[in-house]
């Protein structure tokens, strides 16, 4: 089995040396989780086990383990292999929607020229030729063409053709508008640019691993609540049932204090491969509103443009089209006309649907937003009772850093040489209490 990404990520971002609460807290991963994940990681990249006197844990990993894995697992050489080829396939299907568009509007008036170019020549000459090339027999219409020299559209497929656009945009937001070229813009205006929170489940995650770990390890369901949805209700408030994932997720316990009030405790999270410092969170959990497009306004009014001229093209050649029976290139394009409308109206409709709809879901994401944010005002207006609450719980707040002084045991090197040097160091200690006089 592949070993975890997720985990792979946070050994990277911790230094190479963690414990499971270092990885549990960092990636918000399940305890048994993350134990089970760093163990597999450990065999599989020729990391070290490092033990200290307390008997916890510490993982040393090579700074290159990557490559080992790399070169041990054949699924992560694919893994890597398909995410060069996906990307420029989706790239591929990105561009292929404003191909399709420029394609039918090309088709459309190409068409539409075609037939009031024969049926002027066939009004002139009653013969049904012409020296056009084009011929009417028998009430059908063949095209028959010598060449033909159309616009230059490939300026659409130039990632760069809106370079001078680019340069007149410097906030962060028109930056990423600017990356964009015309052809992926009416991708995006089209279907958007994705779920804003996909990673929503990991940001709250970490944000809860973050807040326990600067808490040492200690908290109150008042400060986990700015993180979570759906809080409950009545009784399911009032005995804080909410914090019941959160216990099974970092393996915590409830401890209740005298005045019966509950606090959290996770051992898990209070040992770490060194002293940290207080690392920052959000103040709740904010979800990100949905975008129509990340495409330039420009873009869109462009995609829009083009869209209007396909239908308006498509209900031209539809009335050109009826009643008449149609050969060769003319035959063709009538026999996909229904496909080139419901195209063009696809075109404009499938956005106007998704813009009432990204209206409705964010007013959905505006009404979760607000409750998490007045669970935040209430902790930061926290009165005598809930202050008295934290206090209690920091009764149980500690740091339990493994460094190289306490450890007694490492993979790393052999046994036998552990036991001297441990054997020299407990003399040492020993000498120094019978000197002490303790």
């Amino acid at each position: 089995m592949a070993p975890n990404p997720t985990i792979i990520k946070a050994v990277e971002q911790l230094g190479y040396r963690v414990t499971v609460g270092d990885v549990a807290a960092r990636a918000g991963l399940n305890i048994n989780l993350a134990e089970r994940g760093l163990l597999a990681l450990a065999s599989d990249a020729g990391g070290h086990l490092q033990v200290a006197e307390s008997g916890e844990i510490a993982y040393l990993f090579p700074k290159n383990f990557r490559s080992i894995l790399r070169n041990k697992f054949l699924r992560l050489r694919l893994q890597d292999w398909w995410e060069k080829v996906w990307r420029i396939l989706f790239y591929l299907i990105r561009i292929s929607f404003g191909i399709l568009l420029l394609l039918s509007i090309v088709l459309i008036f190409l068409t539409i020229s075609i037939i009031v170019i024969s049926l002027s020549a066939s009004s002139d000459n009653d013969s049904g030729s012409s020296d056009s090339g084009y011929s009417n027999r028998g009430g059908g219409i063949i095209f028959m063409p010598h060449f033909w020299i159309g616009p230059d559209i490939f300026w659409f497929f130039d990632p760069g053709y809106n370079r001078p656009y680019r340069r007149q945009r410097t906030s962060p937001e028109s930056s990423e508008r600017s990356q964009m070229n015309f052809l992926e813009g009416i991708f995006s205006f089209l279907f958007g640019d994705g779920n804003p929170n996909a990673d929503l489940e990991e940001r709250r995650w970490q944000e809860i691993g973050t807040l326990i770990r600067n808490s040492r390890g200690a908290v109150v369901a008042e400060q986990i609540a700015p993180y979570l949805d759906d809080l409950g209700t009545g009784y399911q408030r009032d005995y804080e049932d909410y914090m019941l994932p959160v216990l099974s997720r970092f393996n915590g316990h409830p401890k209740v204090s005298p005045e019966g009030e509950i606090v959290y405790h996770f051992p898990d999270l209070q040992t770490t491969t060194q002293e940290e410092q207080l690392q920052p969170t959000e103040p709740y959990l904010l979800e990100r509103r949905w975008r129509f497009s990340s495409a330039g306004s420009g873009q869109i009014m462009g995609a829009i443009g083009l869209g209007a001229i396909n239908i308006v093209g498509a209900l031209v050649l539809g009335s050109l089209l009826k009643g008449g029976e149609f050969a060769g290139f003319v035959g063709f394009v009538a026999s996909i006309y229904w496909l080139l409308l419901g195209y063009g109206i696809g075109f404009l409709g499938i956005p106007l649907i998704r813009y009432f709809w990204i209206q409705w879901k964010n007013s959905k994401i505006e009404a979760r937003n607000q409750k998490r944010q007045q669970e935040a005002i209430a902790l930061s207006q926290a009165d005598a009772s809930l202050h008295k609450k934290i206090a209690y719980a920091q009764q149980f707040a500690a740091q339990n850093v493994i460094n190289e002084e306490n450890l007694i045991y490492t993979s790393e090197r052999d046994l036998l040489d552990q036991e001297l040097e441990r054997k020299e160091q407990i003399d040492a200690e020993w000498q120094r209490r019978l000197e002490s006089g303790s």
